[in-house]
């Protein structure tokens, strides 16, 4: 007896409908067909347990499982349910005309219980759009699932659950959940605020400048001058996420794994911060099994890296391709991937080994020479693709204790959220450039159109520090979202000047 229905594989952040096929017929042996991975293969043994934990049993007749199409590969166990489901219908021990009318997934336990999977939120979108009559999954990964409002999604705890619902002794009622309302509800919940931060004004207005343009930025500066309390509180300026943004981060997150029961939608923009011993892979991603890495992880939000030149030369030089495109190709000899890689890089460092190099107060110990090859860790093309460069000082006694009132992220918020409405219509037309520091080169020239004083200003600039032709249009672009934050239409004198000396700390000009 032939039994069927759909489960689904999941390809970068995109899904595709598998068709799960059993046979029960005459002979011995269970055999398994459709590039199924050793986590697939070894399902014939959790289904086995499953089942007779359940009151069921595993037929001894020869049992075929084919995964159509049976030339991609399929991974992981969230297969376990439907290949357990077809297998009790193919021997005759339930009865469910409806069971090729669902996508179900799920991981089974040996007692029959289910257990969460990864990529729910793909394969729900994926289900929707080929308007399968319901999604069946386990029970933690309901709230993921109903994310998706045009497609009934039945939760269930474990096997016989499942069995019931399919034959109809147990209702269970779709879950509901109206996504834009979840999604105003936590929108801009954050646990940190600027309005902690005394003192470090220029920092704040760096960062500013960066959020309202989406411009990547590093601080330089000795410890505890406050360069990784500043960075965390980066997400608290940038605009909301859309709920289009929102959608696209929590496919990523879910991809991952990353998503915890509770949480059905991503409404905050994510903060990466991985520790500098972070390898290749785990930053850009990739793997045997490809997965997305920290840089993917970070889209639409801010990727952290503290202490950039403790980080390995090779894992900064893999960054430097998925900086400019906004995505990162992952290419193995039969699948090429695409994740997104939309993010904000902002990195901190120390400015030599014992870090008092330039310090107000204390004496840089380091010998000649040390500071130039500490900062040579970090290379000149990473660093021409970082906008703003800004030097931390530590904030003095009298600026932590004096009550001058702060401003809180709500109100410098609300600056970038405007700057950010002038971008969103300058680029109304445009295909994948939302903010100025997405412009290309071409765009820039129309654009940032600046005067003879400008241009005078500007050569000057380049001629004395040394930069480069990508750190002449970095300047140009800053400037332009200083001009857009001040609502002019031009970009004037004052606004290049500011832009330029968020470039003084190029190598050249810091250490020599």
């Amino acid at each position: 007896m032939l039994a069927k229905t759909y489960g689904s594989a999941v390809h970068g952040v995109d899904a595709r409908t598998i068709m799960v096929e059993v046979s029960v017929e005459q002979g011995t042996k269970f055999f398994m067909s459709g590039l199924p991975d050793s986590a697939i293969k070894e399902s014939q043994h959790r289904v086995e347990a499953a089942l007779k934990t359940c009151g069921f049993f595993m037929p001894r007749n020869k049992t075929v499982v084919n995964l159509a199409p049976a030339d991609i590969r399929k991974e992981g166990s969230a297969y376990d349910l439907p290949i357990a489901l077809c297998v009790l219908k193919a021997s005759g021990q339930i009865a469910s005309e409806t069971l090729d009318h669902y996508l179900i997934m799920g991981e089974l336990s040996l007692d029959g219980a289910l257990r969460p999977i990864k990529g729910v939120l793909p394969i729900a979108i994926q289900a929707a759009s080929e308007g399968f009559k319901g999604f069946i999954l386990p029970e933690d990964n309901a709230r993921e699932a109903a994310v998706v409002g045009n497609l009934d999604v039945f939760p269930v705890k474990s096997l016989k659950h499942a069995v019931d619902f399919l034959t109809g002794k147990v209702a269970i009622e779709s879950l509901r959940i109206d996504s834009k309302e979840v999604f105003a509800a936590q929108l801009n919940t954050y646990d940190t605020d600027f309005k902690d931060v005394q003192g470090q004004e220029n920092i704040k207005r760096a960062l500013e400048i960066a959020a309202a343009g989406g411009h990547n930025v590093i601080m330089i500066g000795p410890p505890g001058a406050g360069k990784t309390m500043l960075a965390k509180r980066l997400p608290t300026i940038l605009p909301p996420l859309s709920l289009q943004e929102a959608l696209e981060t929590t496919k990523i997150h879910s991809v991952a794994g990353k998503l915890s029961r509770e949480t059905g939608l991503l409404t905050m923009r994510p903060f990466r911060s991985p520790h500098h011993t972070v390898s290749d892979v785990a930053l850009v991603g990739g793997g045997g099994n490809p997965q997305p890495g920290e840089i993917s992880l970070a889209h639409n939000g801010v990727l952290f890296l503290d202490e950039l030149p403790e980080f390995k030369r090779t894992v900064l030089e893999v960054m430097r391709q998925p900086m400019e495109e906004r995505k990162v190709t992952i290419s193995r000899a039969k699948v090429s991937i695409d994740y997104p890689a939309n993010f904000m890089l902002v990195a901190s460092m120390n400015p030599c080994p014992c870090g008092f190099y330039n310090h107000p107060e204390k004496e840089c110990v380091c010998a000649p020479g040390i500071v130039q090859r500490y900062l040579s860790k970090v290379s000149g093309p990473l660093l021409d693709r970082i906008d703003l460069h800004v030097e931390v000082v530590p904030v003095s006694f009298d600026e932590m204790t004096a009550n001058r009132k702060v401003e809180t992220s709500e109100v410098i918020r609300e600056r970038v959220v405007r700057a950010r409405e002038i971008q969103s219509s300058r680029f109304s037309g445009q295909t994948y450039v939302y903010c100025n520091a997405m412009m290309p080169s071409n765009m820039v020239k129309k654009i940032c159109n600046i005067n003879d004083a400008g241009k005078s200003l500007l050569k000057t600039a380049m001629e004395r520090l040394g930069l480069s032709a990508r750190a002449y249009d970095r300047i140009l672009k800053v400037s332009r979202t200083i001009a857009d934050l001040t609502g002019s239409e031009e970009i004037k004198t004052e606004h290049l000047a500011e832009a330029i000396q968020y470039r003084s700390l190029d190598r050249e000009g810091w250490a020599g």
